[in-house]
């Protein structure tokens, strides 16, 4: 057996087999040599076995190599032969002389036995590769380390990384041309391939795209199936591996790693292990693209929304700018705002970005739902208890308007709260003054006040089921958030949000709505508001399979485009959807679109300031 003498300056010379079809030398960990000293590259030379003779060649530009003392790039070795790699010495003997067991060896005898050095090295070098990819969440760089690794491990003078490439149109629609693009090219000495021209067999490819199996070629010219490949023959192939990278059954692209220099490079094994590297690297690769994609329209995404986004909340229509403009002027002030509109439509970020925009922002923003709390324990919630003030009292307890010091209380659902906590509520308003239940001291707060309700206060008025006083303490400024169905094309901006959101949370790889979706979601009545529209695409993400969602995925069906509604309210809504569309034409001019209209522009303002009729309760 071929031996290699490492002499190094203390202790007896080491030997090496040179037993594999390519043996490397370097002062990488991962070398077949590894030999010491500045002047030695990471990657320094190879010795190939082409079936015949050994030869010798420099695979780093910079790397020094003399054969008996004369300089050489490549040479053919012959017994006796005296290498000098740098200030290292070796000598090259066509039979074993000397061979002493690694550490290494010793160490895992047992298991080259059984599976042979090149298994236990692809073992250990997919250990490492797999710890070491995970950490990897870009997809350029996560490509480029998958290759040097692969490179390393198979001998192979160069790899290539391809992939199919698919795009998506901005009208959502998939394009049907798939080809395959070159992502990545690597070199022996881990650089980049720079001219990638006539360096891959197009034949091998398309045979593995095709058919989703590896393959080896061990002397391309003289193979019986790519010999007379056009490709093949004009880049004088040797030795060539390909298998395939795959992603739920479906190749998504090869790996490909050759070396046009020594025939019968690679054996089944290596490819045994090639393959599993790229089902492996499919995976990550997987993740990597899917993260990729999303982070990309979620960018383009956050450019749309840039003029059509106030604070947490998105709309670009004219009712929505109308709550805008009142918000920024009521904002920095202490007024109480009411803030009313359909269940779903978002009340609380808007009770938040009025925090948020006031000078109350560093203090607590409270929420307390007057509605999902039982009445016998609503009064303790929202002023708190002292210790025994009834069954269960175990210890003194502040309420919501305690922990809303110095900063805002948002009362949700104020139409739920019962007659006899409204008188209480109204003092608490009035003098900022609350009393534990079971105490008798008083404690004064300083809040703010934020209401917010989905029913028709002023019905309750005058049912005598909500107090006058209260109302108008608490309705002093009025922001009434128009539904859905009324707000166009916000409904599409809102569900392309909720969707690269929720995408990302959910790790899915649906990218985007089809067209039929995208008309079903504008037509939709939308009764649940935004609420309904963010679980129906949770939903839709976690059940679809494809990369688009659908009409079906989104559960709208052939009913259910458009909900009825009694012919008085269609008319009602019918007139504001209109009005609001000549105003956002108008670009929020009221007096323009009154004239356009034909009407006083005290309708206009009417409009705007009131609730839609007979808005639904619950």
């Amino acid at each position: 057996m071929p031996t290699l003498k490492y002499f190094r300056d203390q202790g007896a010379p080491r030997a090496y087999s040179v037993h594999k079809a390519v043996t490397t030398l370097g002062k990488a960990a991962g070398n077949d040599v590894v030999l010491e000293g500045d002047d030695i590259e990471p990657h320094h030379a190879q010795i190939a076995f082409d079936g015949r003779d050994f030869i010798i060649e420099e695979t780093a530009k910079s790397a020094l190599l003399a054969i008996n003392g004369k300089k050489k790039k490549r040479a053919r070795l012959v017994h006796s032969d005296r290498l000098q790699l740098g200030a290292n010495e070796l000598s090259f003997s066509m039979y074993a002389e000397g061979l002493k067991k690694s550490v290494d060896s010793e160490a895992n005898e047992t298991l080259q036995t059984s599976l042979g050095s090149n298994e236990v090295a692809g073992i250990r070098k997919l250990f490492g590769f797999s710890e070491k990819l995970l950490k990897i969440r870009d997809v350029e760089p996560l490509l480029s380390t998958m290759l040097d690794d692969v490179i390393e491990l198979t001998h192979a003078r160069n790899g290539f990384i391809l992939l199919l490439e698919s795009f998506l149109e901005d009208t959502g629609t998939e394009v049907t041309e798939r080809r395959w693009v070159i992502r990545a090219a690597r070199n022996v000495d881990r650089t980049i391939v720079a001219d990638v021209q006539g360096r891959i067999s197009d034949s091998i490819v398309q045979k593995v795209l095709q058919s989703g199996r590896p393959v080896i070629v061990s002397d391309a010219l003289s193979d019986t199936i790519f010999g007379k490949s056009k490709s093949v023959l004009s880049m004088q192939l040797s030795s060539v591996m390909c298998a395939p990278l795959a992603a739920q059954g479906e190749v998504i692209g090869v790996l490909y790693v050759g070396n046009d220099k020594v025939k019968e490079l690679f054996k089944r094994a290596q490819l045994d292990v090639l393959s599993i590297f790229a089902a492996q690297a499919s995976l990550l690769l997987q993740n990597a693209m899917l993260l990729a994609a999303l982070r990309q329209d979620k960018a383009k995404l956050e450019s749309e929304l840039r003029d059509k986004r106030f604070g947490e909340i998105i709309g670009s229509c004219a009712s929505m700018r109308e709550v805008f403009r009142k918000l920024e002027k009521v904002a920095s002030t202490d007024i109480s705002v009411l803030i009313t509109g359909e269940t779903g439509t978002g009340k609380e970020l808007i009770a938040a970005e009025i925090h948020r925009r006031s000078a109350r922002t560093g203090g607590p923003f409270v929420t307390i739902n007057c509605g999902a709390i039982p009445e016998n324990l609503i009064e303790s919630e929202l002023f708190g208890h002292v210790k025994g003030a009834f069954t269960g009292a175990v210890q003194d307890r502040p309420g919501k308007f305690h922990l809303a010091d110095k900063g805002t209380l948002f009362l949700d659902e104020i139409g739920e709260l019962p007659l006899n906590l409204q008188v209480k509520l109204l003092r608490a308003l009035q003098e900022r003054i609350v009393m534990r239940v079971g105490s008798s001291k008083l404690d004064k707060v300083d809040i703010r006040v934020v209401a917010a309700t989905n029913r028709d206060l002023e019905r309750m008025v005058s049912q005598g089921t909500f107090r006058e006083d209260l109302y108008y303490r608490l309705n002093v400024v009025n922001l009434w958030l128009p539904p859905l169905r009324e707000r166009g094309d916000d409904v599409i901006i809102i569900a392309k949000t909720l969707l690269s959101k929720y995408a990302e949370e959910l790790h899915s790889e649906v990218r985007g709505f089809s067209p039929a979706a995208i008309a079903a979601i504008k037509k939709f009545a939308w009764p649940g508001n935004i609420r309904q529209l963010q679980n129906r695409i949770k939903k839709a993400l976690v059940l679809c399979d494809n990369r688009l969602l659908g009409p079906d995925d989104l559960d709208f069906g052939k009913t259910a485009e458009f909900s009825i509604v009694p012919l008085e309210k269609a008319k009602e809504e019918f007139q504001r959807s209109y009005i609001m569309e000549v105003l956002e034409r108008n670009n929020g001019n009221r007096a323009q679109t009154a004239r356009d209209l034909g009407v006083d522009p005290r309708t206009i303002f009417r409009y705007l300031e009131r609730e839609p009729t007979a808005a639904p309760e619950g």
